[in-house]
């Protein structure tokens, strides 16, 4: 399971902020107790992050005796409460929360991972589906579910859950691999399918023994070899031998074809730097024909063909990973249209084929100008 919080908090004001008296979300203290509240909420941030929780939470208390609506001091509070194994009043805390804001998305996540401790999964996963109501852009809460799911036994629910966590950040697919919430999916054909995704991009990467491939990954060496295997006769890689005086070692790449779409890294080193990394001219000229049939589904008001085309740009295992690197903003625009034409369909492409036309447009502009190059040091 998944880190709850997507972000670092950031413990110092800007430094360009005009005022002392401004916080970190831009509002303005403009009286004696916001001050006062906003620098004992400030305090309990930087006890958590030092793992002083118990003075953290009597900050945040301090903080909400000032203000009883302070929503996020609840919600830190309920943070530290979890970490301490509380599980109860941390959900406490978060209902506080809730009962402010009802839509506060952050809150119902966190709600649901305080269940998910309790193994109470039902109302988890209630807290998760509140959640992504409230913002279904929110990578995690899709994740946290598909982890409810799974765990009792509602596979393709989860599956499906987890491929939507994915295509809003890819990044989940090498935490779900990883992930023991999953043990019961794994055998399933979808999950392996990311399985081999994760796989080819660590070969893409430049990671091509086995034994980087099961490091970088966190996979064991059968699952890794396994998934070498299904990559292998579905022609995506190939085995290689490097034979030196005493013995040889097995290593992988990816076949011609493959590479010459997706890109390829190499590493000097067990881990050493790699070298750049661009979506080679034959990519972006795939990527330029797949946004230019979009736009004409666009213009048709075609939905299922709009977004059929919008998948093979986004997913992972078709064109995701080069849109990610090359156009990141762009990706994620995309992405967030596909979730609403999915959810509206229609109504929804009639109301906005110029805000489409225009961001596909720009896609194909910036694809025409040529490779993007990215340097990758890990």
């Amino acid at each position: 399971m998944g880190r709850f919080l997507g972000r670092k908090h950031n413990n110092r004001l800007d430094s360009d902020s005009p005022s002392e008296n401004t916080t970190q979300k831009g509002y303005v203290l403009d009286n004696v107790d916001d001050i006062q509240k906003h620098d004992l909420y400030k305090k309990g941030i930087d006890q958590m992050s030092n793992e002083k929780l118990e003075d953290a939470i009597r900050s945040f208390d301090l903080s909400l005796r000032i203000d009883p609506n302070y929503v996020d001091a609840w919600i830190k509070k309920g943070y530290a409460h979890f970490h301490l194994g509380e599980y109860t009043v941390a959900i406490s805390s978060y209902d506080k929360a809730l009962d402010i804001d009802l839509n506060n998305a952050e809150a119902w996540n966190l709600k649901g991972l305080a269940y998910y401790k309790t193994r109470n999964y039902d109302e988890a996963i209630r807290a998760c589906d509140k959640a992504v109501d409230i913002n279904p852009n929110d990578a995690m809460s899709w994740y946290n579910k598909a982890c409810y799911l799974a765990l009792i036994g509602k596979v393709d629910d989860a599956m499906e859950a987890l491929k939507r966590s994915i295509e809003i950040d890819i990044s989940f697919a090498k935490k779900a691999v990883r992930d023991r919430d999953f043990d019961n999916a794994r055998a399933e054909e979808g999950f392996m399918r990311i399985i081999e995704v994760v796989v080819l991009e660590a070969i893409r990467q430049g990671y091509d023994y086995i034994g980087k491939i099961v490091w970088i990954t966190g996979m064991n060496t059968e699952e890794v070899e396994d998934a070498m295997m299904r990559l292998s006769m579905k022609g995506l890689t190939l085995k290689r031998e490097k034979k030196s005086f005493a013995s040889k070692e097995e290593y992988y790449e990816l076949t011609k074809d493959i590479a010459e779409k997706v890109g390829t890294a190499r590493r000097s080193g067990f881990l050493g730097k790699s070298k750049e990394v661009y979506a080679p001219l034959q990519q972006l000229r795939d990527i330029s024909q797949i946004v230019n049939r979009a736009k004409d589904s666009v213009e048709k008001g075609e939905v299922d063909a709009t977004l059929d085309s919008f998948d093979q740009l986004i997913s992972p295992a078709k064109h995701g990973s080069a849109m990610i690197e090359q156009f990141f903003d762009e990706h994620r625009d995309l992405r967030l249209f596909q979730i609403r034409l999915k959810d509206k369909g229609q109504e929804y492409l009639n109301s906005h084929k110029p805000d489409l036309i225009r961001l596909l447009s720009d896609i194909d502009a910036k694809v025409r100008s040529g490779p993007v190059t990215k340097s990758n040091k890990d």
